[in-house]
Parts: structure tokens; C-alpha cells; sequence
């Protein structure tokens, strides 16, 4: 879509494959004229924040990060504004309120020696792949911290990721610009009272598989699976960021507020 007068001329628009994203894809195009992508100076979002992953996952690979806007078609829609098809979604852009996150930059070594590199925008989760538990060595910084957690697993969370599997794991929730990780495990065993870390996110953290061939562990992060893992390295891509849109009052910033009030 074309828009003149705002601060982005050109408007993309994505939705996902669910009935109610491809019903409201098909109401906004006769909105007016928009544009490939890589030809947009900002892409609309219809779906889930699922989507809205995909759809930041495929730019970053693209190596064209251009600012999203997203409208909740999913469930919780944490990443994305309330979807109205009666608004004129050129003029809800142009007012939208930046807000810029920085993804994890992963290094994934699997016990056959191969090494992945990725992203992860919300949290990377490492995760036992049977009935044993995973026995896992932590470091931050340049020393273990701890030598051998026993677990189910461990993840590291952004502020963007806090209020996701992290919370749920009874990790902490960040502050949008609060400068740290969440380093939570996963039904821990041992060490029983260690029950976390809030970390700052300018440290290195490497999570070494103890035990590989008997307690094998998989790699999770957002929607990319690797299984075998022996080692991941990660730190926070300082250079990379990506910009969400918001409408006034639906901030990501005050969502992540917002939850930690939620009773019920």
C-alpha cells in the first residue's frame, strides 16, 4: 500500500494460513495498492504472535529488517494490536509508537561436531529428549557457574520472551529496556533452591550437555528444533534490531507491566 504523507510510503501486507487471517487479508486489500516486502518500507501482520515470529525470523534471513505491525488474529497476540477492519490501517501505521528489541544470537554445536548458527526473539529453551533427566553445566560469563544442573531443561529469555514459556516456567518478567536475561530452569532437581537468574544481557552464556549420549537434549528456539545438542553459546545481538509497531495504550512495554498484576 501506498500512503503519502506518512512516515512510510509503502506498506506491505502478510497474513498467516488460519480462515480468520486470510478473511481479514482479503478485507484490507482493497484498502488501496500494496507492495512486495522487499519493496515496503513496513509490513502489516495478520495472525498470531506465532506469525509474527515467522514473519521476523524471515527477515532477519533476508537481511532486510523493516519495521511490523501487527493485528491480533490469533490467540494471545501479545506482539500485536487489537484488529479492527472498519480502521483505515494507513493512518493506525503512520501514528504507531516504535518500540526496537535485540534477539539472541545462538551457536548450536549437536553431538556430531555440526555448528548452527540463528536467532531466537523470545527464548532459546534447551529440553531433555526422553525419560532421563538432562544434567547440564551453566556458564555465564567467563565461569561455571553451575557444575551440573539436573533438570528437564533450562531456557534463556528476552524482555520480549519474559511473559512467554518463561513465565510459565516461573521465570521473571523483564522490562522491556531492562537491559537483562532471564537464565530459568525447567523443573529443576539439583541444585533443588537454585531457581534462577536474572542476568545482564551484555554477559556470554554457554550451556555444555553433560552426559550427551545418555541424556540427550534438544535445542529449541522460537519455532527452530535441533536435536543432539552437546553445546550452545549465546549472547545477545547487540547489533540487530527490529521494530514492532504499537497503537497508543497497547505498548509492548506496557504489557509486560501489565502482567505481572494479572490475578486471575
Amino acid at each position: 500500500m501506498t500512503s503519502n504523507g506518512t512516515p512510510f510510503q509503502r506498506l506491505a501486507l502478510l497474513a498467516s494460513e488460519t480462515p480468520r487471517a486470510q478473511e481479514a487479508h482479503a478485507a484490507l486489500l482493497a484498502q488501496g495498492e500494496w507492495v512486495p516486502v522487499a519493496e515496503a518500507d513496513a509490513v502489516v501482520v495478520l495472525g498470531g504472535d506465532g506469525f509474527m515470529l515467522q514473519t521476523l525470523h524471515a527477515m532477519i534471513d533476508t537481511g532486510r529488517v523493516i519495521p511490523a505491525y501487527g493485528m491480533n488474529l490469533g490467540t494471545v497476540g501479545f506482539l500485536m494490536n487489537r484488529y479492527d477492519r472498519r480502521a483505515a490501517i494507513a493512518a493506525r501505521v503512520a501514528k504507531a509508537r516504535r518500540w526496537t528489541i535485540a534477539p539472541l544470537r545462538v551457536e548450536a554445536v549437536t553431538q556430531n561436531g555440526e555448528t548452527h548458527e540463528f536467532c531466537a526473539i523470545n527464548e532459546i529453551s534447551l529440553l531433555r529428549e526422553t525419560r532421563q533427566t538432562a544434567k547440564i553445566e551453566v556458564t555465564v560469563g567467563d565461569r561455571v557457574r553451575i557444575s551440573e544442573l539436573v533438570c528437564d531443561g533450562v531456557l534463556v529469555a528476552t524482555p520480549a520472551g519474559s511473559t512467554a514459556y518463561n513465565l510459565s516456567a516461573n521465570g521473571p518478567i523483564l522490562p522491556l529496556d531492562s537491559k537483562m536475561l532471564a537464565l530459568t530452569p525447567i523443573s529443576p532437581f539439583r541444585p533443588r533452591r537454585w531457581r534462577g537468574a536474572i542476568l545482564p544481557d551484555r554477559m556470554r552464556i554457554v550451556l555444555r550437555v553433560l552426559d550427551p549420549a545418555k541424556r540427550p537434549v534438544a535445542a529449541v528456539a522460537d519455532q527452530k528444533e535441533l536435536r543432539d545438542i552437546a553445546e550452545v553459546r549465546l549472547e545477545i545481538a547487540q547489533d540487530m534490531q527490529l521494530t514492532l509497531l504499537f497503537d497508543k495504550g497497547q505498548s509492548l512495554e506496557e504489557r509486560i507491566v501489565a502482567e505481572q498484576f494479572v490475578t486471575g
